[in-house]
């Protein structure tokens, strides 16, 4: 079972045998981070020591830039349940306020990886920076590292079409509707996960009931209506459509995921359910009334279930 903790103080989380850390935002697990755990998992079961992933949460610049964060990749949840699905024994989300991000590099090098880590190594992405202005990097992890009894190291980064794999290049993968190009960066079907969550009754009104689920206020890079598939209510997939967005044309302001999945007719309050996009339909848009949002949901079901159809032939899955 994998162990999460999210503050700085309080007792050490790893023993005497010491840890493999990995270090870096981990949004959205593409194939750069799944690179560097794997690695570093290698290196902690060689040397019997715990493997720890240690993370921020809120991400830097989330708390740097409250007015106009960068779209989430991944919901914090999603990101613990990745990182423990990837192997990691520990599983450090701490928590980005004032007090840390006033921390300088030294101190939390001293502080989080010697003292609360037993870091014995230390692996991070390229560019990786740290500590207060941005001061610590991975010429002060070698340095300090030869004090404090700890190796640190810098992963090779990954390559896709001759450009590095990253979160940012991901994000405008994913904003652009280019979802082959993001399943390609991440190795598999860019996914969110969440809770079904109530909401104003309106799709069930107007012949389109769906799940939603809420995105803990954070900006995501997706928006606009897709096919997709939905897991987590049966033993299958389900094929379904999805609008990610505000809702225009009934006055929405919360962002918000809404899947309606096609044939089915049940209860799904309170259930964990994770939503795969395939394709981009459109964009959202407002339509002068409900009649007009109508006859456009009856198309991109329609277009939806065509693709999904195909989908699960290209796959090898009977229809």
């Amino acid at each position: 079972m994998t162990t999460l903790f999210r503050d700085v103080s309080g007792q050490p989380v790893c023993g005497p045998q010491g840890s493999v850390v990995c270090i870096g935002a981990f949004d959205g697990l593409h194939r750069g981070h799944q690179a560097l755990i794997e690695h570093t998992r290698q290196r902690a079961r060689e040397s019997s020591r715990v493997l720890v992933a240690l993370s921020f949460e809120p991400l830097p610049r989330e708390f740097f830039s409250k007015e106009n964060p960068p779209p989430r990749l991944l919901l914090p949840r999603a990101k613990f349940e990745g990182l423990a699905a990837l192997g990691c024994d520990v599983v450090g989300l701490l928590r980005f306020n004032a007090k840390l991000s006033s921390m300088s590099a030294e101190d939390f090098i001293e502080q989080v990886l010697v003292r609360k880590l037993n870091a014995k190594e230390v692996w991070v992405g390229p560019e990786f920076r740290f500590g207060k202005g941005r001061r610590g990097d991975i010429a002060m992890l070698k340095t300090l590292g030869a004090q404090f009894g700890f190796t640190a190291h810098e992963i090779t980064p990954v390559l896709h079409e001759g450009e590095r794999v990253s979160s940012t290049r991901l994000r405008l993968q994913l904003s652009s509707g280019d979802m082959g190009g993001a399943e390609k960066a991440l190795g598999r079907r860019y996914a969110i996960a969440g809770k079904v969550v109530y909401g104003k009754q309106l799709g069930r009104q107007l012949g389109y009931p769906t799940a939603n689920i809420r995105l803990a206020g954070k900006r995501t890079a997706l928006h606009g209506i897709y096919a997709t598939w939905v897991y987590g209510v049966g033993p299958e997939k389900m094929a379904s459509v999805s609008s990610l967005g505000t809702r225009p044309t009934v006055f929405g302001i919360e962002p918000l995921l809404e899947a309606h999945l096609f044939d089915f007719d049940g209860n799904l309050y309170g259930k964990r359910i994770t939503v795969e996009f395939v394709a981009k339909l459109r964009d959202e848009e407002k339509f002068d009334g409900l009649p007009a949002l109508i006859k456009q949901m009856d198309m991109d079901s329609q277009q939806a279930r065509q693709i999904l159809q195909h989908d699960k032939k290209d796959l090898g899955v009977n229809a």
